[in-house]
């Protein structure tokens, strides 16, 4: 062994200077240098477990990544989707959006967002958007921008030399540092062949080949205010510190109260009005800001989530998605036939309101001809669905719940918007399951005559304090209008109801239990409920220290979160706590998932057209706005968090219907002479 040092020593000395190459060379030709460096080797891998030694050696192969830039399509700018590739974590998108959240400071992410859509400002999707400098159409993208780098380039490596080729046009060749990210646009539906030489500082190269094609998939949203987002506008409304006066009816008196108005309205903020409004449409102007402002979509849905989330955890394919659930929406009025809406907020539109919305299986079914125009192979890979609680009358099980004066409840009761239990029963055990196979026979050509590609995500439970208990009811939450409060008799029937009815009957529809459907081979849906478990721990009703200061502070357990007894100072302080209901935070971090009227009122102030004569509000001070605006407006809907939460409960679901996640593609490295230089 020392005779064996001392040659190493002698070799050493003779090659003092050397390049790397060369010293290599040397040793390897001397056979006691050849020994002495086998020995090495085989002492070092004596020291590292053969997993670990394998997995290093793999990696330092030098090997081509790429990936799809911007891939969720709907994104005009990079920058915005980038900005949700880095919050994202192991936690999924419950985790992405609590940072988010932080990183707003409960304010919001979306509100910058949602001016750089592909859609226009009434909500529709355009056939053409430019998106980061490049103008695509949407439906049917025909090429698609990606980066492509070389990982675990020789640390000596002098340059690179980049060929692209597509068999459709000439190689396109590119020369750069090694550590540079390459960027073109490959042509849709064709793979494109990427090698890269990279050259040694012995005149040598490397080359390292892989093939790059890009999946386009296609993803569609349907259903109801669930599916839409509703009571989590992209631009939550602003509330001013100052009192806004509403009426109440009592009978054939009024009485007046006051609550935060809309930062930015500068017209009548008492209740005297003379003749004809003349400030509605300057009240409406400052309006929560949506991406349909008459469906009430949302970025912060649990669909638009599911499907960004798809294409951030996979870098390789492009999402298409195509926004049409509407809140308010019935299988009949809204999904097979269209529907009345309940709220044109301008900022959304910036024009004139339309009466109605048309039939989401008509706007799909024109959506996917004009992808077929351009593209005729382009069809539906996936579709989300929630739909179901408006037709069994939802909403009115609410108002049913919520309002508890005489007056009102006598109001609402005859113009229908009041339901029972007994009602919402009738309509789940007949009309239901027929409105189902209607709905079945319409979607079902257009998901390629296999219904396993909708993925059915259920309703969270809103309304329990832990699993099998339902809320304890009260005012907590409830209190933004006086003729609030959760009756917890009526609250617990309701509870019961969607527990051990609804939610059961919703599951075996959607999954053809007990022959609800024509053909169970095709007629199945993909169904999704693993996040029901969680709800029940984030009821309406969930507390917990760690909610925002202003909410404890602010909204009182016992009904007391507004000013009553001092109509004078409400008008310029409503707040009990006497702090400025700007403060509020609409999407920071909260146990509760849902959204109390409370909630609903400071993050949406939803103003609802009429649902019918009856309710037609005579002003923006009428008594029947505020009922309107808690029943129809958001309450009783997930948070921001509750739709992150079901869509982290839809993607496993999505995966195995599209199939993501397959084999990395085959990468090869093989030694060449000297590339030739550029330009010969």
């Amino acid at each position: 062994m020392h005779a064996l040092a001392s040659h190493f020593r002698r070799t050493i000395r003779a090659i003092d200077g050397a390049s790397p190459f060369v010293l290599i060379a040397s040793v390897m030709r001397s056979p006691v240098m050849r020994l002495a460096a086998l020995c090495l080797v085989a002492l070092l891998f004596s020291l590292v477990p053969d997993s670990s030694a394998r997995a290093q050696s793999a990696a330092a192969k030098p090997r081509i990544e790429w990936e799809v830039k911007n891939r969720f399509r709907l994104f005009r700018s990079e920058a915005d989707f980038q900005r949700h590739v880095a919050s994202w974590r192991t936690d999924g998108v419950l985790g992405s959006e609590r940072r988010l959240a932080v990183e707003s400071d409960g304010r919001g992410w979306a509100r910058d967002t949602v001016e750089r859509l592909c859609v226009d400002r009434a909500g529709r999707l355009m056939e053409f958007c430019e998106r980061d400098g490049a103008r695509e159409i949407y439906l049917s993208p025909g090429d698609h921008r990606i980066g492509v780098v070389l990982a675990s380039a020789p640390l000596d490596a002098v340059n690179c030399i980049w060929t692209f080729e597509d068999g459709s046009s000439e190689p396109r060749q590119m020369e750069a540092p090694c550590d540079e990210e390459m960027r073109l646009r490959v042509v849709h539906g064709r793979p494109t062949t990427a090698s890269v030489d990279i050259v040694l500082p012995d005149g040598t190269a490397q080359r390292v080949v892989t093939e790059i094609q890009v999946r386009d998939v296609l993803i569609a949203g349907l259903g109801d205010s669930i599916a839409a987002g509703e009571g989590n506008p992209d631009r939550p409304v602003r509330l001013s510190d100052e009192g806004f006066c509403f009426r109440r009816f009592l009978g054939v008196e009024t009485s007046e109260y006051y609550r935060p108005g809309r930062a930015g309205y500068n017209g009548n903020r008492s209740c005297v009005i003379e003749g004809s409004d003349p400030h509605a449409d300057a009240w409406a102007r400052q309006s929560a800001r949506w991406h349909s402002g008459p469906c009430h979509r949302s970025l912060y849905g649990y669909q638009m989530r599911a499907a960004l989330a798809l294409a951030i955890e996979s870098p390789r394919i492009a999402v298409t998605f195509i926004p049409l659930a509407c809140s308010g929406a019935t299988i009949s009025a809204g999904f097979l036939g269209p529907q009345r809406i309940t709220e044109c907020p301008s900022p959304g539109t910036n024009t004139a309101c339309s009466t109605s919305s048309g039939a989401q299986i008509q706007a799909l079914t024109q959506a996917l001809a004009t992808a077929r125009k351009h593209r005729a192979d382009r069809t539906l890979d996936l579709a989300l669905l929630t739909i179901g609680a408006n037709d069994i009358q939802f909403a009115g099980l609410v108002a049913d719940v919520i309002i508890e004066s005489r007056t009102e409840r006598l109001l609402f009761g005859r113009s229908g918007h009041i339901a029972s239990v007994a009602d919402s029963q009738s309509i789940l055990d007949r009309s239901l399951p027929n409105d189902f196979l209607k709905l079945r026979a319409a979607l079902k050509p257009l998901v390629g005559g296999n219904l396993a590609r909708v993925v059915f995500v259920s309703y969270g439970h809103p309304a329990l304090a832990a699993p099998g208990t339902p809320c304890p009811g009260g005012r907590h939450g409830f209190d933004v209008h006086p003729a609030f409060g959760a009756d917890p008799q009526r609250l617990r029937r309701v509870s019961d109801f969607v527990s051990n009815e609804f939610l059961p009957k919703i599951k075996a529809i959607a999954t053809c239990d007990g022959k609800l459907c024509r053909d169970p081979r095709t007629d199945q849906m993909t169904f999704v409920d693993a996040h029901q478990g969680a709800f029940a721990q984030h009821g309406v009703c969930a507390r917990a220290a760690e909610d925002p200061e202003f909410d404890r502070a602010c909204f009182g357990g016992d009904g007391d979160t507004f000013r009553t007894s001092d109509p004078a100072r409400a008008a310029s302080d409503p707040l009990a706590c006497g702090r400025p209901a700007s403060e509020y935070r609409p999407y920071a971090s909260r146990a509760r998932w849902v959204r109390t009227a409370n909630d609903s009122y400071f993050t949406a102030m939803t103003y609802p057209q009429g649902l019918s004569s009856m309710l037609t509000p005579a002003s923006i001070h009428d008594a029947i706005w505020g009922v309107l605006s808690a029943v129809y407006g958001g309450a009783i809907h997930p948070t921001a968090e509750g739709h992150a939460a079901m869509a982290d409960a839809a993607l496993p679901a999505m995966r195995d219907v599209l199939g993501v996640g397959g084999p990395e593609p085959k990468v090869r490295a093989e030694p060449l002479p000297p590339p030739i230089p550029l330009g010969r």
